[in-house]
């Protein structure tokens, strides 16, 4: 994450999903359910995923994942995605997930996560990723 010149933090990576979450994806006290917020980050991560390995992937593991702040009803919510490494059958996509709350002038960053995806084939065993 980079400083821009006015020293706010911007997102590291690519925009890759864009939303805005409703009342029925918060819990009791008016947040965004962290479920709702990890099921986001899978869906943009996978998409990347499937990209790279031009098909079918799974999700292999969520590592090192932090939530930082919580996200109102009626934020705007960018999910940014990092391609980390490529493996033999497996891909390690970075995920950054930041929101402007409807009473707020600024973005912040809400949550990161590495995600990792492994190529399946049609019947589901693992295959290479092609190069």
């Amino acid at each position: 994450m980079e400083p821009r010149e006015d020293n706010q933090p911007t997102p590291d990576g690519e925009l890759t999903l864009r939303l805005i979450p409703s009342r029925c994806d918060a819990n009791a006290h008016g947040d965004i359910s962290g479920g709702w917020v990890v099921a986001q980050m899978d869906l943009a991560a996978e998409t990347v995923a499937s990209q790279m390995a031009e098909g079918r992937v799974a999700t292999m593991a969520v590592e090192q994942m932090a939530f930082m702040s919580p996200i109102r009803v009626g934020a705007a919510v960018c999910l940014y995605t990092r391609l980390i490494e490529i493996g033999t059958s497996s891909i390690r996509i970075g995920i950054e997930v930041w929101s402007r709350n409807p009473t707020e002038d600024h973005r912040r960053k809400v949550v990161d996560a590495e995600f990792v995806y492994v190529a399946i084939d049609e019947k589901g065993r693992i295959r290479r990723v092609p190069r």
